[in-house]
């Protein structure tokens, strides 16, 4: 058994940020699995059904990002999951939009949601890092990361949680190199790819 957790920020207004890539992620794979009708406990949202032949609950936390740990803190005290059976999908600021790097543990990179995760439950979790790229001055990114996508980037903002979400079995399965190279892959193939400068095409 297994938590997925979309990191986001709740209410209509945060809908279309950038911060809720992760959100969108786990909406995409409730959509595609036939999972169950979102609820609302642990301080959030929940949806349960299985990848893989595993069963997974997937969670929207709605304390806001800077408290997600809150939420991810209850939902693993009451399924009694551990570090390892965690996986947060979030926004990331370091690598190019629409790139998508799949880690466990290692540094926040000053991303208040994983910092609060990391508070509440350990810091050797997944983590998959859906990026957006960075403005490129520091006192930008918080109007960056809590405006909207731009209008061009939403169809390859869809495709990559619809691959997120086709592929989300490999993840529960722990085969995270697999997970990876096939969102890459398929995001060339619908034209979304990225040249070796990590730029766009």
């Amino acid at each position: 058994m297994l938590l997925f957790v979309g990191l986001g920020n709740p209410g209509a207004k945060h809908h279309g940020n950038r911060h809720n890539v992760g959100f969108h992620a786990v909406d995409a794979i409730a959509r595609r699995h036939g999972f169950s009708p979102w609820r609302r406990r642990f301080h959030g949202e929940t949806a349960e059904g299985s990848l893989g032949g595993l069963r997974v609950v997937l969670l929207k936390p709605h304390t806001f990002m800077n408290e997600s740990g809150q939420a991810v803190q209850d939902a693993a005290r009451f399924f009694k999951f551990g570090e390892a059976e965690v996986t947060a999908f979030h926004d990331e600021l370091e690598l190019p939009p629409m790139k998508l790097r799949v880690k466990v543990g290692g540094g926040i990179a000053g991303h208040n949601g994983l910092r609060s995760i990391s508070a509440h439950l350990g810091n050797e979790y997944r983590r998959v890092r859906i990026g957006i790229g960075h403005p490129g001055l520091k006192d930008r990114v918080h109007g960056y990361v809590l405006s909207d996508y731009a209008k061009a980037e939403l169809p390859a903002v869809a495709a990559l949680c619809d691959l997120i979400a086709e592929h989300a079995a490999l993840l529960a399965e722990g085969r995270d190199a697999s997970f990876q190279n096939k969102v890459h892959l398929g995001m060339q193939a619908k034209g979304f790819g990225l040249t070796e400068d990590g730029e766009g095409k």
